[in-house]
């Protein structure tokens, strides 16, 4: 079976780009590092997102948006990464999710 290739659009990444940001701000970034980046990614200045994401090597979400500003120029490796900033977004999410987890546990178990 052959996979039909589409053209990629800005308006297609665009959509993408906007879902991965949903995933990233469910809620109001908690760190200073996270609000600077998310400014600095609104505002365009991906080279101060991606030096970031650069000396926060653990940090998923420089990471995501990171890979974000690249992918909106529509190279051969857009797919690539929209793949990574999503994996780096679902990290994320997952370290989110189990600290909320966590602190709620702990919360009814003192």
């Amino acid at each position: 079976m052959q996979a039909i290739q589409q053209e990629l659009t800005q308006e297609k990444v665009q959509q993408a780009v906007n879902a991965i940001l949903k995933v990233l701000v469910k809620e109001d970034p908690q760190s200073n590092l996270h609000c600077k980046a998310l400014n600095a990614f609104i505002e365009g200045d991906y080279q101060t997102v991606k030096r970031l994401a650069a000396t926060n090597l653990s940090d998923n979400f420089c990471k995501s948006l990171g890979y974000l500003g690249g992918a909106l120029k529509l190279t051969p490796n857009t797919d690539t990464i929209l793949a990574e900033s999503a994996r780096a977004a679902a990290e994320f999410d997952k370290e989110r999710t189990l600290k909320e987890l966590g602190d709620a546990i702990a919360s009814a178990l003192n």
